[in-house]
């Protein structure tokens, strides 16, 4: 963790941690948070964060960008769409514009249920993830594994007999291989979540891609440092994700390319992650 960051309640977060977090492993979050400039990581995830980032230098372009297209991805849901609820799956360290921030700016009435199972993510969320007054913000310590208990889990905080919003961002690639069976296990598990959703809710997602030469070859090293496995699929592997939904446009697509605006990072800087928004009829 950086240790400069006096803003952040880290004595009430450790605390409430423990023991709990091996800091001799990398965690995709916390570098995650390096990379997109924060200051919520150990030295281990700077290290395998600057390893990666030798052989991949776009990864910080990557970061900002996801950063965008969800902020993109919730406005439009939350404006347009007209939904009020989200399930924002594998939330990761906070970080500017979280999921409720832009959601409640949209629709303060809006509420919002993140799901991790990485104890250092909870406890920041329960620190600095706080809701507007007229909507909610909640947590599930869930593992996207058991796709049954996130749902029987979020029942509790959400209505179902509503539209609700579901948000996998980068988070696939942590689960399954989409070079065994077909891809089989993973799509299983978006299958099982798909078939929560109320008609008129929504799957919204994005994967890192194949795409690159430099990005395989990172990618291919960091998973041997230790920390849980990131695979990264074919856009046609990503796309598939989406079948039987029907897809906003312009489908799924590199993620600058998915409804681009204005942003301080610039539009069109091409990025390998390809992402979409899908509606359940």
């Amino acid at each position: 963790m950086s240790t400069d960051d006096a803003a952040f309640p880290w004595e009430d977060a450790q605390k409430d941690l423990g023991a709990g977090i091996d800091t001799s492993v990398p965690v995709s979050a916390r570098i995650w948070n390096y990379w997109l400039g924060g200051k919520d990581f150990y030295p281990v995830d700077k290290q395998a964060g600057d390893q990666f980032a030798q052989l991949f230098p776009g990864v910080f372009d990557l970061a900002r960008a996801t950063r965008y297209y969800i902020a993109r991805v919730v406005r439009y849901l939350a404006g347009e769409a007209g939904i009020r609820q989200f399930l924002d799956i594998g939330t990761g360290l906070p970080s500017h514009d979280n999921t409720h921030e832009i959601a409640q700016r949209v629709a303060p009435r809006s509420r919002i249920v993140y799901v991790d199972n990485d104890p250092l993510v909870l406890a920041h969320a329960r620190a600095l993830l706080t809701s507007s007054a007229e909507g909610t913000t909640d947590y599930i310590e869930a593992d996207l594994n058991d796709p049954g208990a996130i749902v029987s889990a979020a029942r509790q905080k959400l209505d179902f007999g509503q539209p609700v919003a579901i948000m996998l961002m980068g988070i696939l690639g942590h689960i399954g291989d989409p070079g065994e069976n077909d891809d089989q296990y993973t799509r299983s598990i978006v299958d099982q979540l798909k078939a929560a959703l109320p008609a008129g809710g929504y799957l919204a997602l994005y994967e890192a891609t194949d795409t690159d030469p430099a990005q395989n070859e990172a990618t291919r090293l960091y998973n041997q440092s230790g920390a849980v496995p990131y695979h990264l699929r074919r856009p046609g592997q990503v796309a598939r994700f989406f079948d039987g939904l029907e897809l906003t446009e312009p489908g799924v697509v590199p993620i600058q390319d998915w409804r681009p605006d204005h942003n301080p990072f610039g539009n069109g800087t091409p990025v390998p992650a390809v992402g979409g928004v899908g509606r359940k009829r």
